[in-house]
Order: structure tokens, then sequence, then C-alpha cells
């Protein structure tokens, strides 16, 4: 039988399996158990690669079969994965679509096993200024506080704000405490000149855009205190 990494040299990193690509990381099984085996237990009982990448050398060194050799080897290839996931630092570039947004700040975001709350200030052409994270919190939410954000943006003298947050569950569809600090953004941000200009929310490999997905919120929303 072929094995994962001649079939890799062969046919290409895309053609293998999921559990073939990890056996390929692991390089060896254990005793009684070859690593094409061990690869395909660990991918059933820990949620795919996806649950693999967010778990810490710590928990991946107690999985049977793995160890701390093995671990820290899974947890550099899954974080060089994320890292290979983010353009080149290039000179300051308008961020004119939400794909752009999501390439560049939603992707890093992906792996992250807690919700954490990016605000990305750019001038008055759409350019990046600053990237900030100014909350982080759990597997479920986090607490965003706008007034601190507009200080942070009025303190860079920023023209708009774009904000970037995750789902760890991998659904980046908003939810209702999604849908209302978006409002309560907006609307802080039209009282202070200071242009919200889009919301993404990220997850599972996929992103929502509020604006893309017509959930912006209506002028008149924006009036509101």
């Amino acid at each position: 039988m072929e094995r994962p990494r001649e079939r890799l040299t062969r046919l290409g990193a895309r053609a293998l399996s999921d559990a073939e690509l990890l056996a390929v990381l692991l390089g060896t099984g254990r005793a009684g158990e070859d690593v094409a085996s061990l690869a395909a237990r660990l991918v059933r009982s820990c949620g795919g690669l996806w649950g693999l990448a967010r778990m810490s050398a710590a928990e991946l060194s107690r999985l049977r079969g793995v160890g701390p050799a093995k671990a820290t080897r899974l947890v550099a290839a899954f974080e060089a994965g994320s890292r290979a996931l983010v353009p080149p630092v290039v000179p300051p570039q308008a961020l004119s679509n939400s794909e752009m947004v999501f390439d560049r700040y939603g992707r890093p975001l992906m792996s992250s096993r807690v919700e954490r709350f990016w605000v990305i200030s750019v001038d008055a052409k759409n350019r990046v200024r600053a990237k900030h994270e100014v909350a982080r919190g759990g597997r479920v939410a986090c607490q965003v506080d706008p007034a601190e954000i507009f200080r942070l943006l009025i303190s860079e003298s920023a023209s708009g704000a774009i904000f970037v947050h995750n789902h760890p569950s991998g659904d980046p569809a908003p939810s209702p405490q999604d849908l209302e600090l978006t409002r309560r953004l907006v609307a802080a941000g039209s009282l202070l000149d200071i242009r919200v200009l889009d919301h993404l929310i990220v997850g599972g490999g996929r992103y929502t855009s509020l604006r893309d997905a017509g959930l912006w919120p209506s002028t008149s929303m924006n009036s509101e205190t």
C-alpha cells in the first residue's frame, strides 16, 4: 500500500485526506498502531484537523500515541499554516471590499479557540493605519466597550474603522448581540464623524460581512443613542 508521504510526493498535498496529512506530520506510529491508524483515530476522536489545530501542545501530548515531540511538531505545523494565510507586509493599501478584509485580518482569527475582537483603523482613503485587539473572551463571547474603541480611534486621528471578530464555534452567522453592538458602534461613529465601514464575523473558514449581508444599521438607526 502506498504511504501518505509517497502519495503527497506523487499527487500533491491536496490529494491527501485529513488523516493522511496528519500521518505525514506525525511521522511514526506507536507500538501496535501504525501511523496511518493513529492519524485516522485522532481525526475521528478530536473533531478533525479543525479540532486538533485548536489544542495546545500540552493537550496534544496527552493524547494516546502523540507525546511531547509529536505535539510540538503539530502545533508548529498548524501555526505555520495559519501564518501562511496572512499576506506579507506591503505598503498601505486601501481595503476596498470585505474579501480583502477577510484575507488580511479574518483568516488569522479562525484558529483562535476564544472569541477576539479586532479594530482596524483606516485613513480617509481606507488605507490601514493600525490593528488593535480590544477584547478577548471565552469560547462564547467577549465584552466590547464602544467608548474604549472610539477613544482609541480618536487618539489615532482615524477617519474610519472596520471591526472583525471570530466565533470559535465555527458558525459566522451574527448573533442578536452582534447586531446590537454593530448598531451602537455605527451610531457612535456617526456622532463622532468616524466612518464605520464594516463588521466581519469569521468562523469555520467562512465569514459574514454585515454590510454585504444587508444587515447594516439604517440611517435612521444611526441617529439613535
